[in-house]
């Protein structure tokens, strides 16, 4: 393995993946480049995600402020009253921190997971597929030229063989002549063996160096698109760490209105403001 331990790319990807029913088959770039598409797909729907999460929230802050507008028990009165009316004006607080949260979701995470990698991506990824695929068409080239060679080899060796062979019992009237020109046509066939086998042993080495450096690259790829988005999954947390302390200090002075909530001084304060008389009746005298 070029990279132990490291489940790297550039070890476990060389040969070709076939399908479960083991019709076709698909190289193992390709597998590689099927995952960065995926990655893509993945990283879209996310945004999608976020981005219905934003709807939810942006209808919460919607149907608060509407509420926070309602006439019920406005006519409620003394620190009971106060109360009640800090508790109406908090949804409408709160309405503004959900409001600001779903804003901050858009511009903060929802927007960095749809820009990522724009429509270029995947026309980079063609030019990888392109490239990687010429040199195997290359490659399988090469190696059909060196069986073609070998064979042709076997072929003159073969007849270097059979007319030595008559020639030493007197079978044929080949002249040494013949046999030299055998011999020549054979030895050609060697030369042209290993002009093809060189041949192909360059191009293995080209696809080799450029199966690594580009699994390579597209190993980069995926560590560079799971830590943007574990990095904007991240914000989105915050915000909602945020969004729930924005949330405790809305209801904050609600809590102090209704400690100090007082049935004694609301009495009084009724009273004062709807009291009919201090006269009471008495008895008669006769």
């Amino acid at each position: 393995l070029l990279k132990p331990n490291e489940w790297s790319y550039c070890d476990y990807f060389w040969t070709d993946k076939k399908d479960p029913q083991g019709t076709t088959s698909v190289a193992g770039f390709e597998v590689l480049l099927q995952k960065q598409l995926k990655g893509k797909q993945m990283q879209k729907e996310m945004a999608e995600f976020i981005h219905e999460r934003i709807k939810i929230e942006e209808e919460y802050a919607k149907n608060l402020s509407k509420l926070s507008l309602s006439p019920l028990a406005a006519q409620e009165e003394g620190t009971l009253g106060e109360a009640w009316t800090q508790m109406k004006k908090s949804l409408h607080d709160e309405a503004e921190v959900h409001l600001k949260f779903s804003n901050k979701l858009h511009s903060e995470v929802e927007k960095p997971l749809l820009t990522f990698r724009g429509d270029n991506f995947k026309k980079d990824l063609k030019k990888y597929d392109h490239h990687i695929a010429d040199l195997r068409k290359q490659l399988a080239s090469r190696y059909a030229s060196v069986e073609k060679a070998r064979k042709a080899l076997a072929d003159r060796q073969k007849d270097l063989e059979v007319k030595t062979q008559q020639l030493e019992v007197k079978l044929s009237n080949k002249t040494e002549e013949d046999i030299k020109k055998a011999r020549r046509k054979s030895t050609q066939a060697g030369d042209d063996l290993m002009r093809c086998v060189d041949l192909y042993n360059q191009t293995q080495s080209k696809w080799f160096e450029e199966m690594v450096t580009t699994s390579m690259e597209l190993e980069k790829l995926e560590v560079e698109r799971i830590e943007w988005i574990q990095q904007h999954l991240r914000q989105y947390t915050t915000l909602r760490h945020e969004t729930d302390m924005f949330n405790q200090s809305t209801v904050e002075p609600v809590d102090q209105l209704l400690q100090n909530v007082d049935p004694a001084k609301d009495r009084e304060l009724w009273v004062k403001e709807n009291k009919t008389g201090e006269v009471r009746p008495v008895d008669m005298d006769i």
